[in-house]
């Protein structure tokens, strides 16, 4: 049964586009939390009381000032690609869905200005339409997700082979902001300012309009190289992305037998022993590439997008990188997970060797290349055989000692996805411009307890009950 305030705040929002379906209203309530069987389980439940869909900031605006009135809790979500449970109303209350602020506001060279709910494929082909740009980086989802979602709840994705993660500096150019106060602001934040919300999940303010940089757009040349080694896999993309006069999208590792196990299109192609590189490089590159390639004997070549001669395409080369290799396997085997893990330069290469060594095939090694503070290092998106929780956390606790950061895919909080410490940036804005917090209850530690000691799984007081 609906509390009064929420069933008030929803009556005052009538004139809005309000989701009445039950079916519809728990589609919004959920993103992909299921990738975890640890969230799975607690968040399963998860409902919103409303769905209301803005159509441009005075509507944020007014929905932000009638749930603070009524003290109704605000949930933000755009296509709900997220795996932390980001978009989970633990509370219930309000989920505002941003799908009708898609639009394109201006294209200029090197930057683009947009709003949040616009996906990252239709932003991707009005600016390469308009001005002959691309996006600098992007999820793995870039034709279901949105530009807001990927800043809001992003890191890094393809592209950052080349460009980094999306907190370096000049990876967001301006946030525009509305508070959740009895009189809501709008702030644009720039520089070190934008470390107040991105990343943030929408727990201390939401963003209504971004400007990011652009890059040029290229004819991307996918590409699959196979190996029967892993360390010469590894240490071909490593090389390679170190190679600065070969301009890369994306240059994923794959252990030997996720290419054969998961990739059904790509089976064919290899046995269960292949281990694989995915590409994807500037055309203007290629014959760079075939050098580098041709100076690594151990290297087979077996799929190029420009010269393609499969029975069966095989889609493009992001689609099998970051988190769709997870999805894809759980297509496959229901019981597979993941792990986020940050191996840093210089150590990287031996440190994954001995992750290897310890834990495959448990856990098998999937890994990113990505540039950290000007070296080339891997973001690892491992996935696990899942058996029981007390072994995942086994994992992840070997994995710390033994110098791997992880970033925990199996918490809903900010900080235990991250670094598991207070962000005091996101915190005292937090404090600022959600005075009652009401905006994503439940995903920030530092507010609800701030003498938490992380020696164990955090659980928000309020979760909503099981019924």
């Amino acid at each position: 049964m609906m509390k009064d305030n929420v069933a008030a705040a929803k009556a005052a929002l009538a004139h809005l586009d309000i989701e009445e379906r039950e079916a519809a209203i728990k589609t919004a309530s959920r993103d992909f939390f299921w990738y975890s069987p640890v969230l799975k389980t607690r968040l399963d439940h998860v409902l919103a009381d409303f769905v209301v869909r803005p159509r441009n900031e005075a509507e944020v605006i007014e929905i932000l000032k009638v749930c603070y009135a009524h003290d109704v809790p605000v949930t933000t979500r755009g296509a709900g690609t997220g795996n932390y449970g980001q978009a989970m109303p633990l509370a219930g209350g309000c989920v505002m869905h941003l799908r009708h602020m898609d639009k394109v506001r201006e294209i200029a060279p090197g930057r683009v200005i947009c709003e949040p709910g616009i996906l990252l494929k239709d932003l991707d082909a009005q600016t390469k339409e308009a001005s002959g740009q691309e996006l600098r980086m992007f999820s793995s989802t870039w034709a279901t997700a949105t530009i807001g979602g990927f800043i809001a709840g992003g890191s890094g994705g393809v592209g950052s082979v080349h460009w980094g993660s999306l907190r370096d500096l000049g990876n967001i150019i301006r946030l525009r902001v509305v508070t959740m106060e009895e009189e809501p602001r709008v702030l644009e934040f720039r520089g070190e300012e934008l470390a107040r919300v991105s990343h943030a999940y929408g727990t201390n303010g939401i963003i209504t309009e971004l400007e990011l940089p652009l890059a040029p757009a290229y004819d991307w040349t996918g590409l699959f190289v196979a190996f029967d080694d892993f360390g010469d896999a590894m240490g071909f993309a490593d090389d390679l992305a170190n190679e600065d006069g070969i301009l890369l999208k994306i240059a994923s590792v794959y252990e030997a037998p996720t290419a054969h196990a998961y990739f059904q299109r790509v089976k064919p192609h290899v046995d269960e022993g292949t281990h694989l590189v995915g590409l994807m490089v500037a055309p203007q590159s290629m014959d760079g590439f075939l050098t580098f390639l041709g100076r690594r004997p151990k290297a087979k070549l077996i799929y190029r997008s420009d010269d393609n001669d499969w029975p069966r395409d095989p889609g493009p080369i992001f689609e099998y990188g970051w988190n769709h290799t997870t999805l894809r396997a759980l297509k496959v085997d229901p019981s597979i997970t993941y792990l986020q893990v940050r191996y840093a330069f210089p150590e990287h290469r031996e440190l994954v060797e001995k992750m290897r060594t310890e834990f495959s095939p448990e856990v098998l090694q999937h890994l990113e290349a990505i540039r950290m503070n000007g070296k080339i290092a891997f973001a690892g998106l491992s996935m696990v055989k899942f058996t029981t929780e007390e072994r995942l956390d086994e994992i992840i606790r070997l994995h710390e000692e033994a110098g791997a950061l992880i970033f925990n895919p199996h918490r809903y909080t900010l900080e235990e996805g991250g670094r598991q410490h207070t962000d005091d940036t996101q915190l005292s804005f937090k404090r600022e411009a959600d005075p009652k917090g009401l905006l994503n209850p439940g995903k920030m530690i530092s507010w609800d307890d701030p003498d938490w000691s992380y020696d164990r799984m955090y659980a928000y007081p309020h979760l909503q009950a099981a019924e």
